[in-house]
C-alpha cells in the first residue's frame, strides 16, 4: 500500500503560524492512490491544517516531519506513526497533535472499497 500513494493535496498552509526566522510552515498530504475523492482529500487536509500550531522550537528548512495515519471507513483514526523525524522533538510531537485532534475524519466515500485508508502528512519549513 505505501508504494501506492500519490500526492493529491500540496499546498503551503498553516498562515496563522509565527514567522520562522528561515521559512515557513508546510503542510503536505499524500493520499493511499485508491482513493480518488478530490472533495473528501481537501476536507481531510483541512481538518489537519486547522490543527496545527507551530511549536516554539521550529527545526532547519528542508527538515521535515513525516506523520503515517491510517483511518477505517468510518472516519475513525486507528493509528499514526512518525515515519520521518525533523529532528525537533517539539515539531514532531505538534504534527502528531495536529492529526490526532482532527480526528475522527469523516466516513470514506460510498464507492471506496477497502477497509481502511492510508495518509502521509508531511510538515516541513520551506523557504
Amino acid at each position: 500500500m505505501r508504494g501506492r500513494l500519490r500526492t493529491a493535496i500540496v499546498l503551503a498552509v498553516l498562515t496563522a503560524a509565527p514567522l520562522l526566522a528561515a521559512g515557513r510552515p508546510s503542510l503536505n498530504a499524500y493520499f493511499q492512490s485508491t482513493l480518488k475523492d478530490a472533495a473528501y482529500q481537501k476536507k481531510t487536509f483541512d481538518k489537519v491544517a486547522a490543527k496545527w500550531t507551530t511549536p516554539a522550537r521550529v527545526p532547519a528548512v528542508g527538515k521535515k516531519t513525516v506523520v503515517q495515519a491510517r483511518i477505517t471507513k468510518d472516519g475513525k483514526l486507528i493509528s499514526t506513526e512518525l515515519s520521518m523525524s525533523s529532528g525537533v522533538k517539539a515539531w514532531d510531537a505538534a504534527a502528531r497533535a495536529a492529526v490526532v485532534a482532527a480526528a475522527p475524519f469523516d466516513p470514506l466515500p460510498a464507492g471506496y472499497t477497502y477497509p481502511t485508508l492510508e495518509i502521509h502528512f508531511h510538515v516541513s519549513v520551506v523557504p
